[in-house]
């Protein structure tokens, strides 16, 4: 496993350029008013890669993968997401990406076949009743797919977030903490799905556990800004 820390100046490499599947940061740095949270950040993430964003509390980890999702925007420098050799435009990265975080919202009135069908809805999708039973069984929700979300314990609500994440089969993960409130068993599904998915896209894990770190190909330190 490569570890590296947070660079400024760095270039991408020639390979990182040409990679057919690619997240790639260039120059990037983000700022809330006068907070520089990240600086001149260059890096990329590409096939069959997994890579572990670490440091500490308040170092930008979030903020980090926030940017890659395209739900913030860089203060300066250029972020761009490549699939098969072509880069997306923002709308279409967005179908190409799962994301999981803690600020994550699902419909507590809705049930959990509700909220699934909501956001494959939203990403132009169809699934069928054996698809939607599926992907329940997958996260360990079986027979719970008729109860309303707000009757699910924190774990059960990551769970169905973990299935919201991968119900559209896509490219490239983004997991910000994906094992808050999940049990060993469910710390072992997400491991199990990081591993499926490095054979076919690449994925970057924002966490501080131990145990997590060792899920990356590649861990990448980020220092908190003075």
């Amino acid at each position: 496993m490569l570890e590296r820390a947070c660079e400024s100046n760095v270039m991408l490499s020639d390979e990182e350029q040409k990679a057919q599947l690619a997240i790639r940061f260039q120059s990037v740095t983000k700022r809330f008013e006068r907070r520089i949270v990240l600086r001149n950040l260059s890096l990329a993430v590409t096939e069959h890669q997994t890579l572990v964003v670490a440091g500490p509390n308040g170092s930008g980890k979030s903020t980090l993968l926030k940017l890659a999702a395209g739900l913030i925007r860089p203060s300066a420098g250029e972020i761009s997401i490549t699939v098969a050799g072509r880069r997306l435009n923002p709308s279409a990265a967005r179908f190409a990406i799962g994301y999981i975080s803690p600020e994550l919202a699902l419909y507590n009135e809705l049930t959990a076949v509700e909220n699934l069908t909501f956001f494959a809805t939203v990403r132009g999708l169809h699934l069928s009743h054996d698809e939607l039973a599926g992907l329940l069984s997958r996260v360990g929700l079986k027979g719970r797919g008729r109860d309303c979300v707000s009757d699910f314990s924190s774990g059960m609500r990551q769970r169905l977030k973990l299935a919201c994440a991968v119900l559209h089969h896509p490219p490239i993960l983004l997991f910000d903490e994906p094992t808050s409130y999940l049990d060993e068993e469910g710390a072992g599904l997400v491991q199990e799905i990081l591993e499926k998915h490095r054979l076919l896209g690449v994925a970057m894990i924002a966490t501080n556990e131990p145990r997590e770190r060792e899920w990356g190909t590649d861990v990448y330190w980020i220092n908190r800004p003075i």
